[in-house]
């Protein structure tokens, strides 16, 4: 296994475990919250997408899908059509609110392609370039890609859990 077969079932990984989190529940069930300040499974597979395509998008100097595909009309949320979800608090995740569980699976999927496509390219010369000089030490692109998994599998976790809440009459 090549660390490029690493990085795509890494990513497969999350693919997984936002399918298993949001698949088959109803608009109701994605925007619930346990309480008005915690995230609701909408906002948690959007901000996760959002963050997998505004780093590697910046990664493999591509314009992020949420833009180039038009997704950031198709959610419509009043937000920066840049934001990521980082730094929101309990009134934007309240508005993050679906029609359907298609559209967060679609743009995730959009990016999933776009993400395991450039990181199947990549070679273990390519995992030590700088791609972030302003921390200490400096950023790799193997510590970014790092970063972005395990930011995604940790909020795809949290998905998980409140899909448990849904299931057991939470919501």
């Amino acid at each position: 296994m090549t660390s490029a077969d690493l990085l795509v079932d890494a990513f497969s990984r999350v693919r997984k475990t936002v399918y298993d989190a949001a698949e088959g529940l109803r608009p109701d069930q994605l925007a619930f919250q346990p309480e008005p300040r915690a995230n609701s499974i909408a906002w948690l597979v959007w901000h996760l997408t959002r963050i997998q395509d505004d780093h590697i998008a910046d990664l493999a100097d591509t314009e992020q899908a949420w833009i180039s595909d038009g997704w950031v009309e198709r959610f419509g949320f009043p937000f920066d059509p840049m934001a990521t979800g980082y730094g929101h608090g309990a009134e934007e995740v309240a508005e993050v609110r679906v029609d359907s569980v298609d559209l967060l699976t679609g743009y995730y999927d959009a990016v999933h392609v776009r993400t395991t496509g450039f990181v199947a390219a990549l070679t273990d010369d390519d995992l030590p370039r700088i791609v972030d000089k302003s921390w200490d030490p400096p950023v790799t692109l193997a510590v970014r890609l790092v970063s972005v998994i395990s930011d995604n599998l940790q909020h795809a976790g949290q998905a998980m859990y409140l899909r448990g809440m849904i299931e057991r009459g939470a919501a």
